[in-house]
């Protein structure tokens, strides 16, 4: 973590009142938390489309079968099967 001095961030003001508080001490000021961003729609429907491909094969769904339905290739099913498994 690297330090800024605080008399090229701030403005004279705003230091002299931190001075009034902590004269000469270090000061660790935390950043605002931000909210998480919306999830993008595209992948929403990604995610659900992989969801319902690990069902199908959970339920004795084929691969070819899931190819046929999916219009993915094989090594991509075999792909989202392994991420959804762990």
């Amino acid at each position: 973590m690297g330090y800024a001095n605080a008399g090229f961030v701030l403005p004279d003001a705003l230091i002299r009142e931190i001075q009034r508080y902590v004269n000469g001490t270090s000061l660790y000021i935390p950043q605002v938390k931000r909210k998480k961003p919306r999830m993008n729609p595209y992948r929403v429907e990604i995610r659900n489309r992989n969801r319902e491909i690990y069902r199908s094969f959970v339920k004795g769904g084929s691969v070819s079968e899931l190819y046929e339905r999916f219009f993915l290739s094989e090594k991509s099913n075999y792909r989202i099967l392994s991420q959804m498994k762990s």
